[in-house]
């Protein structure tokens, strides 16, 4: 793009902030508009986005004003059309494209290994990003979590031929995409606020698989419904756990590790141990490791260095207390925010601290996913031992009238269970002797866990 001026139009967002640092690296000048100021604007303000919280016209810096061949104007779908900034850049003569229109242009001139699904995508995508920097073969990542080992969403490499992408479905954003090697993790119906049915929702993954590169490759989890429809001279491989061209087998747990080979196609590569030990990562490693392994790029070791370093994202499956000992209190985050995610996170901490009671405090994500998934989310919650229910986190959403947190609520079977407003989570916590805490969803339940700790730590 030859563009100097980019603005971005919801530069807050973690998928715009991976854009708005890139551009900054390439010696653009970057600025933008974002609703609340957040810790991720003060961040990117600090490294020379200019941001402002003022969504007027006049709020857009003066040198980005009547120039439209000079700026490029990147958009989120979160954003609403009527948005004053946004139609000034449309009724101007802007070129005003999406996030994912940006992304689509780096993966056709990169090698794009791009990571889709309706879950796991951010910790695979992250992971395939490590095991290439670890590798000295490098990538230029852009993902959908601040990566812990680097402290960032963005990972850069001038002489890297790949790119890393998570492969958003939200809005068919990852049809502007051109993978060469595209990895599916799961198809179970989400958004269905965008697709409607589970059936569209299929299709949309269908369509994504047809836009792999000649030459490329599809890696997609074993136990899908999904009926790729990938060119011709595309191949298909297929890993999940216990089966597929990509598994596991020989898997060890214990003294807090989980250790295991995994089979390929031609070999099997010994003795994988995690970084983030949860039942979960099993199958994320088996698939950011045949993303990596099939660019024929890689070296072994140094990829099983990276599998056993990876830190994880932020939000993922993340410590924020660990005591010492068979008695030691923990309390873990997950952005987990469908009922598979909030299952399968639930079943990896009653993996991990077997025995122990699961305190699980849940802030519901998105008023239509509420009212889709509501009987799964009460199944998945009523795994834990005591439930703490918040209120409905609305984003991009207004209220959808009768649906609220209690429909979710009403089913969940375990006895100890309440549902609050969110101010009152801290206290509440404060006042329950917990043994392992999980907070989960994609809202904003985490900016409350500095003083859950802090309270935790003045016992």
């Amino acid at each position: 793009m030859s563009h100097k001026k980019i603005y971005f139009a919801g530069a807050g967002g973690i998928g715009m902030a991976a854009l708005e640092r890139y551009f900054l690296a390439k010696g653009c000048r970057v600025a933008g508009y974002d609703r609340t100021p957040t810790d991720l604007t003060r961040a990117l303000q600090d490294e020379g986005v200019e941001i402002t919280f003022d969504e007027s016209v006049e709020a857009i810096p003066a040198d980005f004003k009547g120039c439209p061949e000079e700026v490029l104007v990147v958009y989120t779908p979160a954003l609403p059309d009527m948005h004053p900034g946004l139609s000034y850049f449309r009724e101007n003569g802007y070129e005003v494209v999406k996030r994912a229109a940006v992304l689509g242009n780096i993966t056709r001139d990169t090698k794009g290994l791009c990571f889709a699904g309706t879950h796991g995508k951010t910790t695979t995508s992250s992971m395939a990003a490590h095991i290439l920097n670890t590798c000295k073969v490098g990538c230029n990542a852009f993902l959908g979590g601040i990566l812990r080992n680097y402290n960032s969403n963005l990972l850069l490499s001038a002489t890297s031929p790949y790119s890393v992408i998570e492969a958003d479905e939200y809005d068919r954003s990852f049809h502007h995409l051109r993978p060469y090697i595209a990895v599916i993790t799961a198809t179970d119906p989400d958004q269905l606020d965008i697709y409607g049915t589970e059936e569209a929702y299929l299709e949309s993954f269908a369509h994504f698989t047809e836009l792999i590169k000649p030459g490329g490759m599809l890696v997609v989890h074993e136990d899908l419904k999904l009926k790729p429809r990938v060119p011709e001279g595309v191949k298909i491989y297929t890993y999940s756990r216990d089966k597929g061209d990509f598994h596991a087998e020989n898997i060890r747990r214990g003294n807090g590790e989980i250790t295991f080979d995994i089979v390929t196609p031609s070999e099997t590569v010994r003795d994988i141990t995690l970084g983030v030990p949860v039942e979960i990562n099993i199958e994320n490693a088996i698939a950011a490791f045949a993303a990596c392994y099939l660019t024929g790029d890689i070296e072994i070791d140094a990829a099983r260095d990276a599998i056993a370093s990876f830190m994880g994202p932020k939000r993922r499956f993340e410590f924020w207390l660990k005591e010492p000992g068979a008695e030691g209190r923990a309390i873990i985050d997950d952005y987990a925010h469908h009922p598979d995610e909030l299952r399968a996170s639930i079943m990896s901490v009653k993996s991990l601290y077997p025995g122990r009671r699961l305190t699980v405090a849940f802030q519901p994500h998105l008023y239509s996913r509420t009212r889709d998934f509501a009987p799964e989310f009460a199944a998945s919650l009523s795994l834990a031992d005591e439930v703490i229910l918040l209120d409905i986190y609305p984003a991009r959403e207004e209220p959808i009238p009768g649906v609220t947190s209690e429909i979710i609520f009403n089913d969940i079977k375990c006895k100890d269970k309440v549902m609050i407003d969110k101010q009152h989570l801290t206290e509440t916590i404060k006042n329950r002797n917990f043994e392992i805490l999980l907070t989960v969803g994609a809202g904003d339940i985490c900016n409350y866990l500095p003083e859950i700790v802090k309270n935790v730590n003045l016992r």
